[in-house]
């Protein structure tokens, strides 16, 4: 692989999997923490008021560092990958710009009324803008993910021939807004930062109940925690049995590697582990699932549905795009993928767990160890699903459209990774690589300091923030 190619690649993951450690608990937390002053304007008790302000305090450390990687993030498009960004500018603008001057605003100005607005706003008024926050926070991830999901299945568009080379022209605006894979991905990613932030809250609270300290308060943090978790963890459940079967119909090469599928087969059963020898297309350790078909119905919607195996596909591709490698790496986007799904199941249990033992929770110790350990286990899921969304389009940074399960409908509109890269020198892109990385190391570690410092300090000692 060149080297300015390999090295913009790293780059644009490092970024991205920063960007996700902030991106996921502003999700979910700012809805914890309108639903925490909903309570509280509906209950008047001032324990809700306490849970908002201290729960909001922690969301507005981690939004104020999250914006900085989402700047450089998208300025990353026209540094590293220009050729991409003529392609698809007419395109990937639109929702980026909606993204960053309706969405962006009305979560940060309403997230400005919700913190500073405490006695000072009419009640309503500040119930509405911690909400709108919310949204607006929601609508972020909508946006950006309309422009993604646009990448993975390219509706709504042809294309030309410019003096740059060849252009993606949109030609159905709501095409592209409401394609099903944009649609399914925003869902799937906004009940992960649900997860994430139940778990978060969860974990805080475990450990101080495990120290005994502010009991009522974090029992209490803990429950809300728990049945907000409980509601998005089965969600997602769902939505990623969804997102499964559009992939199976939109992005086949994908789905092979997912399920280390070689062969075509019908009735194809789920392997809860693998490991492929891809030089010789096949696996050399299997251990599948002892229900016939299952892959094929959770894909299809049918026991005995038709799955096309890694190799057809090979074939398929070389037909209609010449020589080259257009299955992605099988051992790690299905690694990926499993543990991922693995996690998700065990966030359902963990959440279950949690509320059979609710009653007695301040003393429940190994509940709450495991609770208080499971904190990174959310953003590893986070990472690792990127991880399978991303490497499993390779080599493609705009996979051709298809449908019905493997058939190109539209194959000028693919744009190969290797072609989408800027003509940089090894030395320009090795120096924004180091300077990224120390930069975003810097704010990982600000973001994970501050969060432990306020949060360890409880809501009894935390410093006047409003």
């Amino acid at each position: 692989m060149d080297f300015v190619l390999l090295v913009s690649r790293l780059q644009f993951a490092m970024t991205a999997f920063f960007h996700f450690i902030f991106v996921p608990l502003t999700l979910g937390l700012s809805t914890l923490s309108a639903l925490m002053l909903t309570l509280h304007y509906a209950t008047g008790k001032e324990i809700y008021r306490d849970m908002a302000k201290f729960w909001s305090k922690l969301f507005a450390i981690n939004f104020a560092l999250g914006v900085a990687t989402g700047l450089v993030h998208e300025f990353e498009f026209g540094m590293n990958w220009s050729v991409y960004s003529r392609f698809v500018g007419d395109i990937f603008g639109a929702p980026l710009a909606i993204e960053g001057l309706l969405a962006f605003f009305m979560e940060s100005t309403f997230m400005g009324v919700f913190l500073f607005g405490w006695d000072r706003v009419p009640k309503a008024v500040h119930l509405l803008a911690a909400w709108l926050s919310s949204i607006g926070s929601n609508l972020s991830a909508l946006w950006i993910l309309v422009a993604n999901g646009w990448m993975q299945h390219p509706t709504g568009a042809e294309v030309e021939m410019a003096a740059a080379g060849k252009r993606a022209v949109m030609t159905d605006w709501w095409a592209v807004v409401f394609n099903p894979v944009a649609d399914v991905k925003f869902w799937h990613t906004a009940t992960a930062g649900m997860v994430l932030s139940a778990i978060f809250v969860l974990s805080v609270s475990a450990y101080h109940l495990l120290k005994k300290q502010n009991v009522e308060f974090f029992k209490k943090s803990a429950y809300i925690a728990l049945i907000f978790g409980l509601i998005a963890s089965v969600g997602e459940v769902i939505i990623g049995d969804i997102h499964a079967h559009e992939v199976a119909k939109t992005q086949p090469t994908k789905l092979a590697a997912m399920e280390a599928l070689w062969e075509t087969k019908e009735g194809a059963s789920i392997l809860l582990a693998a490991w492929a020898d891809e030089k010789a297309q096949k696996n050399v350790v299997e251990i599948p699932l002892p229900i016939p078909g299952l892959l094929s119905f959770l894909a299809t919607h049918d026991f005995n549905g038709k799955l096309l195996g890694a190799k057809e596909l090979q074939k398929m591709f070389e037909a209609k795009f010449g020589p080259g490698n257009y299955i992605p790496p099988v051992n790690f986007v299905f690694w990926a993928f499993h543990i991922m799904v693995y996690l998700g199941f065990f966030f359902v249990l963990l959440f279950i767990w949690g509320l059979m033992k609710y009653k007695d929770l301040e003393n429940a110790n190994g509940f709450l160890k495991v609770a208080l350990y499971s904190l990174p286990l959310p953003y590893i899921a986070c990472w690792l699903g990127w991880a399978t969304a991303e490497v499993g389009r390779q080599p493609w940074i705009v996979y051709p459209l298809t449908d019905d399960y493997g058939k190109i409908l539209m194959p000028e509109i693919g744009l190969k990774t290797a072609q989408a890269v800027s003509p940089l020198t090894n030395v320009e892109v090795i120096i924004t690589y180091i300077l990224f990385a120390l930069t975003f190391t810097g704010l990982a570690i600000a973001d994970f300091y501050l969060l432990a410092k306020f949060a360890t300090k409880g809501p009894e000692k935390e410093a006047e923030l409003y």
